[in-house]
């Protein structure tokens, strides 16, 4: 899939999405309001009939207009022209609600003229989930006559429980919401292991292809029975087959000891090993690389305590990795300081290069599997972008730590912190 194409499925997924969303929005508050308004019109009529049913126990007149009247959005105030008995009142209130199915849970109180106070309520729940001995206080009305008052605390939360089919819905979607980003994550995701897959590929094809042409073009040479009478050149051409043989060798060897890597079946020999003298070895099998580049390597092996338990094959190939970067990654003469100290228990050591540098934020992408910082080329400086991976997993798989600090145009320090003396893992 195209960068366009699968772009245009992200957008069009992802308005798809925005559009189901707000309809279903939509649609749950149009539920809800259309619930509110059958219920407020339940409540209405139950309380009308409680005023009426009060109305002929004092054997007084019903009024010309609507006695209940709506304060807020679950308070309401019902006007009487008598006396009213609370246990009375409160057998009326649950006989019409249980009529109309209110099941909310509700909280009356009647308002005393001679006290001129709220008094004689109670706390109903239904579903006997909550019961409150003493009546809260409830608002007052400003007026001097009979009434009492019901209000409906929690209205919102019953009717949202009434609502099931809705908050089933509701949660179908966000689980498909929620899908849907989990599905983008691992197409973008697959779509940049595949770059970088196609771009090993490319690396590899590249780094295998020019030793086996000039494996080739030696053959061809050697193949000249005349080049028996010229031993320096018939030398000189074996030599480039053997080296650049050896070099495929490295490669392969490189890619293997990933996949094995890969399976975390690092397979550590580990030996207590003198760090600095390991570092000295390094550094004089690379000498020739360093000197035909007219550079140098600056050792500062300040560590007192350099005995750490290490592998001594891959902790070789990590400081091999490291000076073998700081080569290659140089557009001016390699400088390079490789310094070791002791810190906190540990053996610390810096590798620092004035190359090219590295932007910060490709600090950690630096150690990811074959990437390799973008240079506008991708062959202008040879690798699998498998080094740095290879140092990050020796160094972890020995209990320690690497870090990076670098500067575009100034250089860069690898930082690598390993336990001392037979604290690592066997």
């Amino acid at each position: 899939m195209s960068r366009t194409t699968l772009r245009i499925v992200i957008i069009l997924a992802a308005l798809s999405i925005t559009g189901i969303t707000f309809t279903q929005i939509y649609w749950v508050r149009k539920a809800f309001d259309i619930r509110e308004n059958q219920f407020y019109r339940d409540v209405n009529t139950s309380l009308s009939n409680v005023a009426q049913k009060i109305f002929e126990i004092n054997k007084t007149p019903s009024p010309a207009n609507n006695p209940v009247s709506q304060l807020s959005t679950n308070y309401f105030v019902i006007l009487v022209n008598g006396p009213i008995d609370a246990s009375v009142l409160e057998f009326l209130l649950k006989t019409e609600f249980e009529k109309r199915n209110i099941t909310a849970d509700f909280e009356y109180g009647i308002y005393d003229c001679v006290e001129r106070c709220m008094m004689g309520g109670n706390y109903v729940s239904p579903k006997k989930t909550k019961m409150i001995s003493q009546f809260p206080e409830t608002p007052k009305l400003n007026n001097d006559g009979y009434y009492f008052a019901v209000q409906f605390p929690g209205l919102e939360a019953n009717i949202l429980s009434q609502m099931g089919i809705w908050g089933f819905s509701s949660a179908v979607m966000l689980m498909v919401i929620f899908f849907f980003v989990y599905t983008l994550f691992v197409i973008l995701k697959q779509r940049r292991l595949s770059e970088i897959q196609k771009d090993f590929i490319n690396n590899m094809t590249h780094e295998f292809k020019t030793p086996i042409s000039t494996i080739a073009i030696s053959s061809e040479v050697l193949k000249d029975p005349s080049i028996v009478h010229t031993p320096e050149r018939l030398l000189n051409y074996a030599t480039i087959i053997q080296n650049e043989n050896q070099r495929l060798k490295q490669q392969v060897e490189r890619v293997l000891q990933m996949a094995q890597l890969d399976k975390e079946d690092v397979g550590l020999k580990k030996e207590e090993t003198d760090f600095n003298q390991l570092i000295q070895e390094v550094v004089k099998n690379n000498s020739i690389a360093i000197e035909s580049k007219g550079g140098a390597i600056h050792l500062k092996l300040n560590a007192g305590d350099a005995i750490v338990k290490i592998d001594r094959l891959h902790f070789t190939n990590v400081v091999y990795n490291l000076l073998d970067n700081a080569l290659k990654y140089n557009q001016r003469v390699p400088e390079i300081t490789i310094t070791t100290s002791n810190q906190n228990g540990q053996l610390t050591l810096a590798v620092s290069d004035n190359g090219i540098g590295i932007p910060v934020e490709e600090h950690k992408k630096v150690f990811h599997k074959f990437y390799r910082v973008p240079t506008g080329n991708i062959h202008d400086v040879k690798g699998f972008g498998l080094g740095l991976n290879y140092v990050k997993l020796i160094v972890e798989n020995h209990e320690g730590k690497i870090s990076l600090e670098s500067v575009p145009g100034e250089g860069s320090t690898f930082i690598i912190n390993i336990p001392l003396g037979t604290n690592g893992k066997r």
